[in-house]
């Protein structure tokens, strides 16, 4: 598939714009990168691919458009089917990564959000607890998914990794801000390791900010 058959509206600040890109470089699918500059207003291209929701990640793929990152990573998954697969084969597999991917988005990921908009220092300690529980269970979550592998997805990176591990740069620049570290060998040490092999993935490391 020619390169420009596919592209990826994107911006730089938003994590779930990773997503698409770090699957499609696991497919080794080539793509056009067209960077949307929110800040300056919402491209006619952007607005014309996702007109319901306006707003990145979208991926164009000849004439059809996808929205919504997971959902676009599932559909890079499912056309290009050819090895190494994102979605793991068992569907009770694939079952408890949507569970904890659904949980990224909906209860940690907004909870990190809420340490820098905390008005007060009891709600700021709130949040940085429900991060801290949230990290808690998710190491816990990486024991039983990964069986010993380097990554959720076992082998290599899959689905769950790829939920996760784009959320790494908010929680490294929110530990930095707050002088504090959340992902600790004391506590998390699986985590700990998984981020690093995580992050110096070729299919991450050009991706995943600085």
């Amino acid at each position: 598939m020619a390169k420009s058959d596919v592209k990826v509206l994107s911006s730089w600040p938003s994590p779930y714009s990773m997503r698409p890109r770090i699957a499609l470089n696991i497919k080794s699918v080539d793509y056009e990168y067209i960077e949307e500059r929110l800040w300056e207003g919402k491209s006619e291209l952007l607005l014309k691919s996702n007109p319901v929701q306006k707003k990145v990640p979208v991926l164009i793929h000849g004439d059809n458009t996808i929205c919504e990152s997971l959902i676009i990573v599932q559909y890079i998954d499912e056309t290009w089917s050819s090895a190494p697969s994102i979605l793991l084969s068992d569907p009770y597999e694939r079952a408890i990564a949507r569970f904890w991917a659904a949980y990224l988005d909906e209860k940690w990921f907004p909870s990190i959000k809420a340490i820098g908009i905390a008005q007060g220092e009891d709600a700021r300690k709130a949040a940085i607890a429900q991060v801290e529980e949230g990290l808690v269970l998710l190491e816990e979550a990486f024991g039983k998914c990964s069986k010993g592998k380097p990554f959720f997805g076992g082998d290599q990176i899959g689905y769950l990794d790829i939920a996760f591990g784009c959320f790494l740069a908010w929680l490294r620049v929110t530990e930095k801000f707050n002088g504090m570290k959340l992902l600790t060998e004391a506590k998390t040490p699986n985590l700990v390791n998984w981020a690093d092999r995580f992050c110096s993935n070729a299919a991450v490391k050009d991706v995943m900010p600085d």
